[in-house]
Formats: C-alpha cells, structure tokens, sequence
C-alpha cells in the first residue's frame, strides 16, 4: 500500500489524466442508462471511489497542511464523496430488485447517511461553509492565521486572497465526467492548486475550531442565520427524497417545496453574509472560494427544470422540438440528437439531477 501511495504522489498528473480518460470511457459503455444494467455504474462508481482515495493520498502528502480533526480517521471529505460515487449503483440496483417505488428507501438511506457526513463536516470545520457539498476542504480558518504564527508560511507577495484559493481545487473524481455536469452543475473546471508553499508549515500551531455556542454567541443573530441556512442546505435532498416518497416523482408538491426549501437556506446564508456591515465583527466574512460556492449553489437551481414534474410536462417537449429542427443539418443534427438522448436519459436518474 505504502509504494502504492508514493506512486500515486509522484505521478499525480497522469494519475488524474488516467482517470478522466477512463471515467469519460464510461459513458460509451453499452446500455448506460438501462434500468437491468448495473455493470455500467458499478464501473463508474468504482473509478469515482479510486479518485476519490488517490484525491485522499496526494493530499496527505508528508509535508502539506492537515486539519488537526483528521489525524488517523478518513476525512468526510471522502466519505462524502464515496457515498456521492455510490449513490447511483444503489439507484439502478433497487430499481431493478425492488422497481421504481421501492428504489426511493435506499435513496432515502443514502441522502441521510450523506447529510449526517455533511453536519459532522460542518460541525468538525468550526461551522464554516461547506465548499463543493463537503468534497473540498475549507481553510478560511488556517488562511486567517497570521503570518508570525505559522512561522514564515506565507511567500513574499502572497496575500490573504490567494491563500484562499487553496479549497478551490475539484476533487478529480468530477473532472471529465460529461453528464456528471447534471449533477454538479455550475462547478468549475478542476484547478491544479500549488501546495508547495505549505511544506514549512509548523505542525505546532493548531487552530482552534469554534464551537456551536461560541458562534452564536460571537456573531449573535448573524451567526444564528448562517448556521441555520447551512444546515437547511445540507439537509435539503434528504427533505426532497422524502417528499418523493410520499406524493410521487410527478407531484408539483415535492418540486415546490424542495425549491422553497433551497431559496429558504439561502436567504438565511446571504442574511449572514450580507447583512450587518456596520456592526464589525457581528459579520460573516467570505472568503473568494465560499463566494464561488454561493455562485455555484445558484447555478445548481438550473437543475429543477431537469427533475419531473417541470421536466416531462415542459422540458422534454422543448428538447424533442429542437432537436427535430436540427435534425435536418447533418452533423449538427447528429451531436443534437446525442446531446437529447443523454439528457433524457440521465433525467430517469434522481443522482443525476439532485443537485445533492
């Protein structure tokens, strides 16, 4: 295991080539979105777990910075991104044993496993934001520290801002996975982030994490609206599947609700965020990759007209008529078709398009 980790650390680059090349292979498989066929997203699960653990091994490289809470257990980082990987089998492989009503239990376990993974990582990170839905770690906290504490961290010429891009690197698990889009929607193109800097960082230096009282009480109703939309947001898809359950994939209550849900937890972080300007401290300060996310969570509304009941009584219609009108240009027509297919295709999913 040992020389597999040093081989994967040593040749990152291709390891993250490797990967894309083979989990854009995927989609080419035969039958990927036939409900009988699980071997496809096995495949694609499998190759978005390896991602995750050589993701997992590079960055705890000896030398790079390592949260003091994730010493000897496996971050929630790769939990969360593990069970997102999962996710999809378990899908096609209850629709197929137990059809396509029973199929929402084990997606109701999964979205629950994931938000408890989710609050532990919320909780564990000192009530920060979560970036990436959790995949991403957050260093606001380690780029606050100042410079005399961490012994010369910082290069000449490095300001805060661009210590904040540190979080701003994609797990690789997501980077050329084309439908994947659907279900990341609005994530950036995976950033090689330079970490060099970080090898003189003196294990020594710990960062206290705030804890639940301590943030409600420094930041008062601030701090109380962005706890609360935060935990809204995370519990959100385990709200959605549930509402599913109950009322059915074609019901207009479970689409509302989930929307209203989302535009609630939001409200509440801007409220955090956004508000308050003239009490100081009282306010929530973002840094440039938590303002990415909160742009990237308002893309990821883009993604209800991909859930039904909106998808089959509008969006479907729409698809089908361009891509007869395009039919008649040879190659356009062509790409057209295949794009609709996809798309119609991977809308029979719920991981595609949960946005989860």
């Amino acid at each position: 295991m040992e020389a597999y980790k040093l081989w994967v650390r040593k040749n990152r680059e291709f390891v993250h080539s490797l990967e894309s090349l083979a989990n854009g292979m995927t989609w080419l498989l035969p039958e990927r979105f036939s409900n009988s066929e699980i071997v496809p997203e096995a495949v694609y699960a499998f190759l978005g777990i390896v991602s995750a653990v050589n993701q997992h091994i590079i960055d705890r490289t000896p030398g790079k910075y390592q949260p003091s809470c994730s010493e000897e257990r496996i971050p929630w980082s790769l939990c969360i991104s593990m069970l997102k990987d999962l996710e999809t089998v378990v899908e096609v492989a209850a629709e197929q044993f137990y059809g396509k009503e029973g199929k929402w239990n084990f997606l109701i376990i999964m979205e629950f496993l994931k938000a408890l993974a989710r609050l532990g990582s919320f909780r564990d990170s000192g009530y920060e934001m979560l970036i990436q839905g959790g995949e991403v770690l957050n260093l606001k906290k380690f780029a606050e520290v100042p410079e005399a504490q961490i012994g010369g961290l910082r290069n000449p010429g490095m300001s805060a801002g661009q210590l904040h891009y540190l979080n701003g690197q994609i797990p690789p698990s997501l980077e050329g996975r084309a439908m994947a889009a659907l279900n990341r929607f609005g994530d950036k193109a995976r950033m090689v982030s330079d970490y060099k800097f970080l090898n003189n960082y003196n294990p020594a230096v710990v960062l206290k994490k705030p804890s639940l009282g301590t943030v409600l009480s420094q930041k008062g109703l601030f701090g109380m609206s962005f706890v609360a939309g935060e935990v809204i947001s995370i519990l959100r898809p385990l709200i959605y599947v549930l509402l599913i359950r109950k009322h059915g994939t074609l019901a207009w209550k479970p689409w509302f609700l989930s929307l209203a849900t989302e535009l609630t937890g939001f409200s509440l972080l801007l409220y955090g965020t956004s508000h308050g300007a003239r009490t100081g401290d009282k306010l929530y300060s973002l840094s440039t990759p938590e303002k990415d996310e909160m742009k990237r969570r308002k893309l990821i509304w883009a993604l209800y007209i991909m859930r039904d009941p909106f998808f089959t009584k509008h969006t479907k219609h729409r698809l089908e008529k361009t891509d007869k009108y395009l039919s008649q240009f040879p190659i356009i027509g062509f790409l057209a078709g295949k794009i609709t297919e996809l798309l119609v295709g991977a809308q029979t999913r719920y991981t595609y398009t949960s946005g989860s």
